[in-house]
């Protein structure tokens, strides 16, 4: 099946969501139907944004949280706009400060476009540690980093990337035009050795590269490539033959939400198209699909006069849990005990959330929706970025809260592309989940 990421018109998006929403519900799987898991809805939502040039080219994607050790009802959560660059918010939603993306560096070059955003805490950065929102610039082929100031309440985030900073992908300007560039994003800090990194997918393609976060003497961060690994693109199906993602020409499937597991090192990646890989945050070891999309196996041909895949029979491959895209990993952390808790992931054909056990030998436990809480606070639907923490935020969030992204607001302006983030408390997700576990 084809991406459906915002590469494509509305129309044809919308096209494809519907080819997906039928083909879902038309599966022959015994698992439970995503409308019949419990919904749970939002407290607040951020401005809406609009994906056009009087909003500009913002179009709401991925979010970090961020909690004030100092006071922990002043967090903030940090999110990305794309063109629109990095938007913080406090957390009543409202906008704390602005950040624009790099303009393009040449009339016919590619502008700046921030696609994900992590977090570091503790690096060492000049004479003091700090705490850091990594994003991917997919625009520029970089990562831009920021240092968070919580005792700034305008202006909490300082750029502090290296202008030395190289491209990730890409070995000219000509190639980062073409924008098979740094695309999802996962930070993690090394226990044993203290070093830093991130973990960057390439757009349309499937590889993973693994980057070490580097401080300067100057104040600034820079990184380096450790090493690579590329996914699969082809998959063997269980009667013979195999199988690849329908989509444009040239087009690989492509890993987007990324998360890593500080207790076990391990890196959890979806493949949108495809399902959730396993595999070490090192990138080292074989690589295991924990989960696989309903549409898995389906064979599609791209139409040209479309721009769509049209679907052919479903041979029944898929899973039961997700269906394309995969996105929005993250994890949520119960602190019970070690790796205890839930990975979250966005399943964005049908507008809702799985949860996965996160001890080796877990699987699904669960799922749920973000629903509407009044005809002016919608639910998420085609849902992309997700973030969640389960830890106090004040009077606001005493149970912590749960951030994901909503690819239609509602009830928006006529003729426009909205999107924003939703804010829920996260007792009610937790609440949903044990019912079901």
């Amino acid at each position: 099946m084809p991406q459906t990421h915002r590469t494509h018109t509305t129309v044809g998006r919308l096209t494809l969501l519907t080819a997906l929403a039928v083909l879902a519900t038309a599966m022959p799987h015994p698992a439970v139907a995503a409308g019949e898991l419990p919904g749970v809805k939002p407290t607040a939502e951020t401005p809406a944004v609009y994906d056009d040039e009087a909003g500009g080219n913002s179009d709401a994607d991925d979010p970090a949280i961020w909690r004030n050790p100092a006071d922990p009802g002043r967090s903030l959560v940090v999110a990305t706009l794309k063109e629109g660059g990095l938007r913080v918010y406090d957390l009543d939603a409202r906008e704390v400060q602005s950040v624009r993306a790099p303009e393009a560096p040449g009339p016919d070059d590619a502008p700046g476009r921030f696609n994900n955003v992590d977090l570091v805490h503790g690096m060492k950065v000049g004479a003091r540690k700090s705490d850091l929102a990594v994003t991917s610039d997919r625009g520029s082929d970089r990562l831009r980093i920021y240092r968070i100031d919580g005792g700034d309440p305008r202006t909490p985030l300082t750029d502090i990337t290296d202008p030395s900073a190289p491209a990730i992908f890409s070995a000219s300007q000509e190639q980062i035009n073409e924008q098979r560039t740094a695309y999802g994003l996962a930070t993690w800090t090394d226990p044993s050795s203290g070093r830093t990194y991130a973990v960057v997918s390439q757009r349309e393609r499937t590889a993973l590269r693994l980057l070490e976060l580097t401080a300067k003497a100057d104040g600034t961060v820079s990184y380096r490539t450790v090493r690579t690994l590329k996914l699969p693109s082809e998959f063997k199906l269980p009667k013979g033959g195999t199988w690849t993602p329908c989509g444009e020409p040239g087009e690989l499937p492509q890993v987007e939400g990324m998360v890593v597991d500080p207790a076990t090192g391990t890196l959890y990646a979806g493949q949108e198209n495809v399902g959730i890989w396993r595999l070490g945050a090192d990138l080292k070891g074989k690589p295991e699909l924990i989960d696989k999309v309903r549409e898995y196996g389906v064979p599609g041909t791209y139409d040209e006069e479309t721009e769509e895949c049209v679907p052919g029979d479903d041979p029944g491959y898929g899973g039961t849990h997700l269906s394309a895209d995969v996105e929005g990993l993250t994890l949520l952390d119960i602190g019970r005990k070690n790796a205890d808790g839930y990975l979250l992931a966005s399943s964005q054909g049908d507008n809702s959330f799985a949860a996965y056990g996160r001890g080796r030998g877990s699987g699904y436990e669960g799922g749920f929706k973000v629903t509407a809480a009044s005809e002016t606070l919608d639910g998420t639907e085609e849902s992309d970025g997700a973030a969640v923490l389960n830890k106090p935020l004040g009077a606001k969030y005493p149970n912590g809260l749960l951030v994901v992204q909503d690819g239609d607001d509602r009830p928006g302006e006529p003729d426009r592309d909205a999107t924003n983030f939703k804010f829920v408390d996260l007792k009610p997700v937790l609440e949903a989940l044990n019912d079901r576990r």
